[in-house]
């Protein structure tokens, strides 16, 4: 059976909309980043690289130590230095005994300062510059090249730093963990002491599929946040670091979530309706078309071509049975191969009899015989 090799490149339906093949937003801030929160695959930035102070989104590192070093249930004693911690706080009192898991839904639904050091003293076992060693060397097995921690809390310190691109990746990895996942969707909750925490990320109100993650605001740091957004399978993720105000903040990480997730379609990158090619048959049969045997959907870039190789044969030998495998075909985006599929016969063909066979021959060379001498 000889093969022919075809590549061909993908039709309409994966070529741009127009509106969607412009530049990205304009943004107001020192540094933004987006993100696909599955492949890492980076859509957009500005300054990624740019070491900034970074505020309260901090808490992810200081959460995700925790939790990779305490139990939810262990009971943690309030100590002096974390009850004295300015700013946000939900107002711990020394000697005061609260549960990990509350500690780290105060840090991260409320951006507790007091609860972030009680979970750093708890962890350092009573040293918050234990802790923050324990930090700067979980970032720097995750890859964290532009990021230094010199506090649990994010308030301004010297040395403490990272980018919209660490910070984009922190969120990644802290978001792997459920705890992590189910607290920052939460914009209320109740927690030891009759306390209600309430969330300073307004994006959970208003930009449908949010799913997290963490703001930030220092007076170095400008106003700062790390979100993501899901939509029919896709995950991105947007950092905004050091925008002019509370507002400017969200409305432009709206723009850049809007953005990146208008970047991919649901795809049928293999429809069932496609003939792929014809494969002669011998003996005066209509020659074989084939196809795909299921469709297959893929989440695609809208702005990134697909390429097919279709592989099948230019004849057939006979018998041929309907949905016998006789090709293939391979979708892929540049190199990676995103679907590939049997292509099948559409019809039964029987291998006709001897007295069938010695019929074709004759009328076959009959009509030659007559074309010469005609």
């Amino acid at each position: 059976m000889k093969l022919r090799l075809a590549l061909l490149v993908a039709a309409l339906p994966l070529v741009a909309a127009p509106a969607l093949a412009g530049p990205g937003p304009a943004v107001d801030a020192r540094a933004y980043l987006i993100q696909n929160g599955v492949t890492g695959e980076v859509l957009l930035g500005a300054n990624e690289r740019d070491r900034v102070p970074i505020a309260s989104i901090t808490k992810l590192m200081t959460v995700l130590v925790t939790l990779e070093r305490a139990r939810l249930d262990e009971l943690v004693t309030v100590g002096l230095d974390a009850a004295s911690v300015g700013e946000s706080s939900i107002h711990l009192r020394p000697g005061e005994q609260l549960t990990v898991r509350d500690l780290v839904k105060a840090a991260l639904i409320q951006s507790a300062n007091d609860a972030a050091y009680a979970l750093a003293s708890h962890v350092g076992r009573g040293s918050v510059e234990r802790f923050v060693s324990l930090m700067n060397e979980r970032a720097a097995k995750a890859g964290l090249r532009d990021t230094h921690f010199a506090r649990p809390d994010g308030l301004d310190s010297e040395g403490h730093y990272s980018s919209a691109r660490d910070v984009t990746r922190l969120a990644r990895i802290a978001m792997k963990l459920p705890e992590v996942r189910e607290v920052v969707r939460e914009r209320t909750e109740q927690i030891a002491g009759n306390r209600t925490l309430r969330t300073w990320n307004d994006l959970l109100a208003t930009f449908p599929g949010l799913i997290g993650v963490k703001t930030g605001h220092t007076s170095q740091a400008g106003w700062s946040e790390v979100a993501a957004a899901s939509t029919a399978g896709v995950t991105v993720y947007a950092t905004l670091l050091g925008g002019p105000s509370r507002g400017a903040r969200n409305a432009d990480l709206a723009e850049l979530l809007t953005w990146g997730l208008a970047r991919y379609r649901h795809v049928a990158v293999v429809p069932t309706s496609r003939i792929y090619g014809w494969a002669k048959a011998p003996y005066g049969r209509r020659a074989l078309s084939l196809v795909a045997p299921r469709r297959i959907v893929r989440i695609v870039r809208v702005d990134r071509p697909l390429v097919e190789r279709v592989v099948l044969p230019t004849a057939v030998s006979l018998p041929v049975t309907r949905g016998q495998r006789l090709g293939e075909v391979r979708v892929y985006v540049g190199k990676r191969l995103v679907a590939s599929s049997p292509l099948v016969a559409t019809r039964t063909i029987a291998r006709p009899g001897a007295l069938g066979r010695s019929g074709w021959y004759a009328r076959r060379t009959a009509d030659r015989i007559w074309g010469w001498v005609s």
